[in-house]
């Protein structure tokens, strides 16, 4: 029975719902409805102009329509008169096909058939910086290892304890926050769930951090890398795929050396055959790009994959068993957008389940020191534009994300590239204007 809204509000003491979705490029957009007209939101949707959000529209199109997914709701813990809703994209009567939240939906319903249920638990890191940017709030966050710093930790405690003390009352299993590697950096992990809630919550968890540290006069950037010489910001995703009843973890077996089934080696075997491609949906932003491959930080490692290798609980390479029945990929940064991140991993562990595919031996050797070594592991693109080209022929992800999506996400990420290469920087200048 498809819970009632309208009633929810006034059981709840609701008086706004923000209903929400998430465009190609990750951006939240939001309509802020009194609760008295969520029966007829629920009913027909918000309304929205397609082209005035970074989706693949025109103004001529008609108007676009999120409905409200009601399994979704969150009531803000800060301010429990809004309730927050993730809404799915239609327009013409038919779901937009190129909407995130819907190409996830997609994947999911592709694996439910086949009996697979895709969990998933992420690892959202973020810097809390001045309301500028330029600089990490905390001027005395100074150590060359800052990692796990208490000092620098508990300065900051009051920000942290108000987004755990959240994630706390809204059911989300939270079960530790630190200091990360770099200065002015941190992370908070929650339990992991089904993809679609994972997703969900990603994308609040991201706009609960930057409304928390602005009530506390900072600015919070999940940016892959704001600083160059400081650890960028990863978004680890922890991987498991179970029965359709999601009871029995198809990933798991104790006999392995590493505890993973076959069907997980052949799920792995997708992601590496299909990670180049993934980068563009991983890692979609040109700064992106600035974390993958980063040369040594003040810390003494970037923390980040440069090639495709998998590996037993060894933080050096793209994907690591750190546990039975599960693998990290360690690939997305802070900018992927949480529905097409998911996504993207789901179709591609498909593919690799479908077709057999072999992953081959795990490395068991620090790449950062002797990567070089591997001739053999493909390496990481190095621009957006090189991981757009090979999203674009890529033909797994294609057949399993779509034509619609695919095409319209490489030609408005292509938009962006042209943008930022048109940029005149001061680089440029510094190191040609007298040439």
């Amino acid at each position: 029975m498809t819970t009632d809204l309208a009633q929810v509000a006034k059981e709840r003491d609701i008086k706004y719902f923000l209903i929400s979705f998430v465009d190609l490029f990750g951006t939240l957009r939001s309509k802020l409805v009194p609760a008295r007209a969520i029966a007829d939101m629920q009913a027909e949707g918000a309304g929205f102009a397609g082209f005035a959000a970074w989706l693949d529209m025109t103004p001529a199109d008609p108007d676009m329509f999120g409905i409200p997914d009601p399994d979704s709701l969150i009531q803000l813990p800060w301010n429990r008169e809004v309730g927050w809703l993730a809404a799915d994209l239609w327009m013409n009567g038919k779901e937009v096909e190129a909407s995130p939240r819907i190409v996830l939906k997609r994947q999911l319903a592709r694996a439910e058939q086949s009996g697979y249920r895709m969990k998933t638990g992420v690892e959202c890191e973020y810097f809390l910086i001045n309301q500028e940017g330029t600089a990490i709030s905390d001027p005395a966050d100074i150590q060359s290892k800052p990692c796990y710093d208490q000092q620098a930790l508990m300065r900051r405690y009051p920000v942290i304890k108000a987004i755990c003390d959240c994630m706390l009352e809204l059911g989300w299993g939270p079960y530790q926050n630190d200091h990360e590697d770099a200065n002015g950096q941190f992370e908070m992990n929650w339990d992991y769930a089904d993809a679609l809630t994972t997703a969900d919550r990603h994308v609040f968890f991201k706009y609960m951090v930057k409304t928390i540290a602005e009530q506390h006069g900072y600015r919070a950037t999940f940016m892959p890398k704001p600083f160059a010489e400081l650890t960028g910001n990863g978004c680890h995703t922890h991987v498991s795929l179970w029965d359709a009843a999601g009871e029995t973890n198809l990933f798991l077996d104790d006999s392995d050396e590493l505890g993973l089934s076959g069907l997980a080696y052949h799920f792995l075997g997708g992601i590496m055959h299909n990670a180049t491609a993934l980068c563009a949906l991983f890692n979609p932003t040109v700064n992106s790009y600035k974390r993958i491959d980063a040369p040594r930080t003040l810390s003494g490692a970037s923390w980040s994959p440069s090639s495709v290798t998998y590996t037993g609980n060894n933080r050096t390479h793209m994907i690591r068993i750190p546990d039975t029945g599960r693998f990290e990929l360690r690939l997305m940064d802070g900018s992927t957008n949480p529905y097409l991140s998911q996504a993207g991993i789901l179709a591609a562990g498909l593919d690799g389940m479908e077709n057999g595919r072999d992953p081959g031996k795990p490395l068991h050797i620090d790449m950062y020191a002797e990567g070089h070594k591997v001739r053999s592991a493909r390496k990481l693109p190095a621009t957006l534009l090189d991981a757009l080209r090979l999203l674009e022929k890529n033909k797994v992800l294609r057949a399993s994300l779509g034509d619609e999506f695919v095409d319209s996400y490489i030609k408005l990420k292509m938009q962006e590239w042209g943008e930022y290469t048109s940029h005149l920087s001061d680089w440029e200048r510094r190191n040609t204007l007298d040439c």
